[in-house]
């Protein structure tokens, strides 16, 4: 062994360490008090075996009985080859010839926090191998985030996905408050608020020693968000579910709908604030995930029996589809004129935008286009950013809108 007892120590306490930051992330109570009780219970134990090392482990994060087999996938996924850990478990913990296989949903969950933690670990200085290592094709590589900005959604690895994921939950998504009719009083405002100004002289002996002034009142505006989730959407669905639960947990009026051959509202399962159980809920309520298309009547629907509940004044709709519908063609062209008169900007996004050979010639997408206000992409990061910006050049008047 190559290094000496006291760097190994090190190494095997950072490790330890770093394994119970990714049981934090899903759902333990793994603070510092624990992680410390960890880290006697393996210089305890010792770390012949990795029965040993798993034994130590257990007793100290797990606490209740469901939180077993989470904790086994844990386990096995973080520790099961040495050859992609740090050095001290190659040197300590033989080799792991069976292991038991997890559960795709919670093994996922446990991929994305093992993935989140890597990525917070310092890069190590390579060193000349005495032997020739074997090529890993690892899930877990870091991309940069200008190349993750304009990578398409429908080539993103897992990891890929979650660098994603946390880039959305760090943006703030702005959108112009609309002006009404009220006003209110406003240091900055252009209207001489008469009334303030008489009571304020008052004080001063009927000297009107300091105007008063105000501005036009400001109210949130309503987003509606329409996604096709069809089989031609479905290399995106994933990701725009994800941008649709970031908008949802960061506006105040926003309400949600999923559609393929017919309409689901889905607002009270993106509230959620996990954002994969909050996916899963979706999944399991919608019936016609990456099936066929009818926007025409899923707009019917929405116009018939949504539309007056969830379109406030001013609203904003956003319809994120590829055009590819397979229904009734002048019903769509009609339920668009009339959801166009109730909004105050619509907004299509279509992902096929994105390529520059892209032509609207679908039936669907030229049946649309003479009502929608903007025509963009949705395919990457970057065009998530550029309709951001979009939003947040909004402008209302006062009134109506």
């Amino acid at each position: 062994m190559s290094s000496s007892p006291s760097e190994t120590a090190v190494r095997l306490a950072r490790h330890v360490v770093s394994f119970g930051r990714v049981l934090r992330r899903i759902g333990f109570a793994a603070g510092s008090e624990q992680v410390a009780d960890a880290l006697r219970a393996v210089e305890l134990v010792g770390v012949r075996s990795r029965r040993d090392v798993y034994a130590a482990l257990y007793s100290v994060f797990v606490t209740r009985r469901e939180q077993a087999e989470l904790f086994n996938q844990a386990f096995y996924l973080f520790w099961r080859k040495p050859a992609e850990l740090p050095e001290i478990m190659r040197l300590l913990l033989p080799e792991l010839k069976t292991a038991p296989t997890p559960d795709r949903k919670q093994a996922r969950r446990v991929q994305q926090a093992i993935a989140e933690e890597r990525q917070t670990q310092p890069p190590r200085p390579r060193r000349q191998p005495e032997r020739p290592e074997e090529e890993l094709d690892l899930l877990l590589t870091y991309s940069p985030v200008e190349v993750l900005r304009q990578k398409d959604f429908a080539e993103f690895s897992e990891e890929e996905m979650q660098a994603a994921k946390r880039f959305l939950q760090e943006w703030a998504w702005p959108l112009t408050p609309r002006r009404i009719r009220r006003r209110v009083p406003d240091p900055r405002g252009r209207l001489l608020h008469l009334r303030r100004t008489v009571r304020s002289s008052l004080r001063q002996h009927g000297e009107f020693m300091r105007l008063q002034w105000q501005g036009r009142a400001t109210r949130p505006r309503g987003m509606v968000i329409l996604c096709d989730i069809s089989g031609s959407m479905e290399r995106y669905s994933r990701m725009l579910l994800h941008f649709m639960h970031v908008v949802t947990s960061g506006l105040r009026r926003v309400e949600t709908f999923v559609f393929g051959t017919r309409l689901t509202r889905i607002t009270r399962y993106l509230r959620q604030r996990d954002v994969d159980e909050a996916v899963d809920a979706v999944s399991k309520v919608v019936n016609d995930w990456a099936g066929g298309t009818r926007i025409g009547e899923a707009l019917k629907d929405f116009n018939y029996n949504w539309a007056r509940r969830v379109l406030r004044s001013g609203s904003v709709v956003l319809v994120i589809s590829d055009g590819w519908d397979r229904g009734d063609i002048p019903l769509l062209e009609r339920e668009m004129a009339r959801l166009s008169r109730s909004c105050y900007r619509l907004i299509w996004l279509n992902p096929l935008l994105g390529y520059s050979d892209y032509r609207p010639l679908t039936k669907g997408i030229r049946a649309a286009l003479p009502y929608i206000d903007e025509f963009l992409p949705v395919h990457n990061l970057e065009s998530l950013e550029q309709l951001g910006a979009r939003l947040n050049e909004l402008s209302g008047r006062a009134g109506t809108f």
